[in-house]
């Protein structure tokens, strides 16, 4: 590689100014098409003196209609296209708002309107996410977008009506699915890769899964019966029977697919949904990236940036001269990793000075996202950003991975596991008393919470408890949504079958708060 620039952080700088966030920020909206706006509104003052002729007070014949939300599919030619809309968070307003839907656009195309309000973004609930995330998770859906609206009446009636969004978003769907399963099968010496497709009912370019069983792609989370929808990044609906094989041959040791089963499959083809790898659960990825919070010492963070170019024309910011001991070493960070996010913000069309800026203007504490080399090769080839797929290396992980370690050498020492305990709860006047978590787009529920003196504590829950069974039913690998409509049927009584294990938060609460503003790391719910 060619050596084109490099900056040192040994030392601190003062912090960055609101003129320098506002120039930085419009640079970026600029080359996206979203945009972060403040419009002030006026807002109606309701004078409860003035009766039911104030129009605050009118109340439709039909208040107990549910919103309608829209499903708009948004395609484009290519990464440099817009989708042809921004993204506005108003001051006066609440949500996510489009505006500037650009005639003729993938966005006018789609379905977009002026005035609606974002609900999901392929799959993903954010109407309660920060701007800045819904917009990355728009930049990084690749060249196709499925959004859920509802246009701004509506949404302003369900916010009067106390009515809650996400269950509008989910009852709109119709049954729930599991999302796609991002696949990556490496070749096993005796059985090779243990997979095979055949066509689906006789169908041209519908393929049916066939595994060896205990074999490579079972291990890689393929399941018996599973629909292939992609092999490598490159779609499979155009493929005769005979072009699959082939493509496979030329597989080498690993293979990556994207799979779904077939009751999803159809609800997503009721749907007209196209099935994507970005709401995709990963399994068996080799290489992810990692988000590491750096924090300086006297000398700064301890690594040198540089701007390097491949052989292929494509440049890297590379994390490089790594202090022993310093921040950068102690927060994970390798020698040679790229540098992929600084601080939440893309780095992929900043230049070297704009991205050393940042860094500088960030105090005492930075966080970056890196990932190897050979990991943004193989995403690369793949077509998707590594972005997608990322481990947040925070205080509380490296607390778990502590907590873990520790348990681990307790149970070697003893010899003993960690027994299962079988709790029983009746409904109190706030509930069940505690808040059930997951790690997004994965399967498994664990207790997040609990409110002292409640129900679930009486029942002998505790934080970090992972829940195995609800009512007598498995849900060990069942995702949040269906263990909480499980637990809802169970109605005033609840038999929770649970496991203490390691590798879960372990936060104590007095009672169990909402969820903050924005937080994505842990989906929870109170109960």
């Amino acid at each position: 590689m060619l050596t084109l620039a490099q900056s040192r952080f040994r030392q601190t700088s003062p912090t960055v100014s609101v003129d320098d966030m506002n120039g930085s920020r419009g640079s970026m909206q600029s080359r996206t098409g979203l945009a972060e706006g403040k419009d002030v509104a006026e807002k109606f003052s309701f004078n409860p003196k003035e009766g039911i002729d104030n129009p605050a007070m009118v109340i439709t014949d039909d208040a107990d209609s549910a919103p309608s939300p829209r499903l708009c599919l948004l395609n484009r030619e290519d990464d440099g296209e817009s989708y042809g809309f921004r993204l506005r968070v108003e001051r006066g307003r609440l949500g996510h708002i489009i505006r500037s839907v650009a005639p003729g656009g993938a966005a006018a195309h789609g379905g977009l309107r002026d005035g609606d309000r974002l609900l999901e973004v392929n799959d993903c609930y954010v109407n309660d996410l920060p701007h800045p995330e819904v917009a990355q998770k728009i930049k990084l859906s690749g060249n196709q977008l499925r959004l859920l609206v509802l246009d701004g009446e509506g949404y302003e009636q369900a916010l009067y009506r106390g009515q809650d969004l996400q269950s509008v978003a989910r009852a709109s769907q119709g049954e729930s699915c599991k999302p796609p399963r991002l696949c990556h099968i490496t070749k096993d010496p005796a059985s090779g890769l243990g997979i095979s497709f055949t066509p689906a009912d006789g169908q041209k370019s519908r393929f049916t899964v066939s595994l060896l069983r205990g074999g490579a792609a079972e291990r890689a989370g393929v399941c018996k019966g599973d629909l292939l929808v992609w092999m490598n990044g490159a779609t499979v609906s155009d493929l005769t029977h005979a072009a699959l094989r082939r493509m496979m041959k030329k597989c080498g040791d690993h293979i990556t697919i994207l799979v779904i089963d077939g009751e999803s499959e159809k609800h997503y083809l009721q749907q007209r949904m196209p099935i994507l790898p970005t709401p995709g659960v990963p399994h068996n990825l080799p290489h992810t990236a990692r988000k590491l919070q750096l924090l300086s010492d006297s000398r700064g963070f301890g690594f040198v940036l540089r701007l390097e170019k491949a052989t292929s024309g494509r440049t890297f910011h590379v994390l490089q001269e790594l202090e022993s001991g310093g921040p950068a070493e102690r927060a994970g960070v390798k020698d040679g990793d790229v540098l992929l996010e600084v601080n939440g913000e893309s780095v992929e069309s900043l230049k070297h000075g704009q991205i050393a800026e940042r860094v500088r203007q960030s105090g005492q504490k930075v966080s970056v996202t890196t990932i190897t080399p050979q990991g943004l090769e193989f995403y690369t080839k793949l077509g998707l950003s590594p972005l997608l797929f990322c481990e947040e290396d925070s205080d509380e992980a490296i607390d778990r991975k502590e907590t873990s370690t520790a348990e681990q050498t307790s149970q070697r020492e003893t010899g003993k596991a960690p027994k299962s305990r079988l709790c029983s709860l009746q409904k109190g006047p706030l509930g069940f008393g505690f808040n059930l978590g997951c790690v997004p787009r994965r399967p498994g529920t664990f207790i997040s919470q609990v409110a002292v003196g409640g129900p679930g504590q009486r029942a002998g829950l505790h934080v970090g408890d992972v829940v195995l069974e609800v009512n007598g039913q498995n849900v060990a690998q069942e995702y949040l949504e269906d263990v909480i409509m499980l637990m809802k049927e169970g109605g005033r009584s609840l038999s929770l079958r649970v496991k203490e294990q390691a590798g879960h938060p372990k936060r104590q609460e007095k009672t169990p708060p909402a969820a903050k503003h924005g937080e994505e790391k842990y989906k929870i719910t109170c109960l």
